[in-house]
C-alpha cells in the first residue's frame, strides 16, 4: 500500500489533498469508534491508545495523539538527517484524528450492543470503516501515518527487512505491549479479542477491495471541485 501513488498528479489541487485526507482521517476514527463499540478488541494500531485511555483516564482520541507524536519522535531517532521533515505532518493529521475519534465515540454512544451477533456486526463496519479511510489517505497521496512512518523508518534504515514483515512486526508488538499493560495494570485483558485478529486479516484486504471504487469517487469529486474553483 505504501508504494502506491494518489491518482491525483503532484501538481494538483493541495486543497484537494486536504481535503481528502480529512475524508479519510474521520472515516477511521468512526472505524475505530465502532470496533471499540463492538468490545471485540480494537484494530492493532489502536489496542495501545485504548489500553492506556483505561489506565489512565484519559480519552482514546487523547491516547492516540499522544502515542502518534511519540512515533513521530522515533521515526527522527532512527532516520535522523534523512528525515523528511514535511511529514511532521503526521502531528497535525493525528490531532484531527484523535479529536475525531472521540467525537465519533460521542455520536455513537447511544447505540445498543444487546447480542453477540450485534457485536460482530459492529466489528465488522469498524473492519471496512478503518480499510475505507487509509484508502482515502493514500488517495490524498500527502503523508502517511505515524505508525507506517515507523515501518517505513525501519525498512529504509535496514534495506534488507520487507516492509510486510516489519509492519507484521510493529503491529504484534503494539498488541503485546498492551496486553501486559493490560494484564500489570487492569489484572485482566482488556481491547484485545477475536476482534483485533480479525482487523489484522481483514483490513488489508477490504483496503484492495477498496482501491477502484475509491480512485473513481475522488476523480469524480476531483472533477466537480476543480469545476468549481
Amino acid at each position: 500500500m505504501t508504494n502506491e501513488k494518489s491518482s491525483i498528479s503532484e501538481n494538483e489541487h493541495v486543497v484537494m489533498r486536504i481535503l481528502i485526507l480529512f475524508l479519510g482521517l474521520c472515516i477511521m476514527a468512526f472505524g475505530v469508534a465502532f470496533s471499540i463499540k463492538s468490545d471485540m478488541g480494537t484494530s492493532p494500531i489502536s489496542t495501545l491508545p485504548y489500553v492506556t485511555s483505561l489506565v489512565t483516564g484519559l480519552s482514546v482520541g487523547t491516547t492516540t495523539i499522544i502515542m502518534n507524536v511519540f512515533f513521530v519522535l522515533l521515526q527522527i531517532l532512527i532516520l535522523r538527517k534523512n528525515y523528511k521533515w514535511f511529514q511532521l505532518l503526521q502531528i497535525p493529521a493525528a490531532i484531527v484524528f484523535g479529536l475525531m475519534i472521540d467525537i465519533a465515540e460521542t455520536v455513537i454512544i447511544n447505540l445498543a450492543c444487546p447480542s453477540y451477533f450485534v457485536s460482530c456486526l459492529y466489528c465488522f463496519i469498524g473492519i471496512v470503516l478503518i480499510a475505507l479511510g487509509i484508502r482515502f489517505e493514500v488517495e490524498a497521496g500527502l503523508i502517511t501515518t505515524a505508525g507506517e512512518g515507523i515501518v517505513l523508518a525501519i525498512c529504509e534504515v535496514k534495506k534488507n527487512l520487507k516492509f510486510g514483515n516489519v509492519k507484521i512486526c510493529f503491529d504484534l508488538s503494539l498488541v503485546i505491549t498492551s496486553l501486559i499493560i493490560s494484564l500489570v495494570f487492569l489484572s485482566s485483558i482488556q481491547g484485545i479479542r477475536e476482534g483485533t485478529a480479525a482487523a489484522a486479516v481483514f483490513v488489508g484486504l477490504f483496503t484492495k477491495l477498496l482501491k477502484d471504487p475509491v480512485k473513481k469517487a475522488v476523480s469524480v469529486f476531483y472533477n466537480k471541485f476543480t469545476a468549481s474553483t
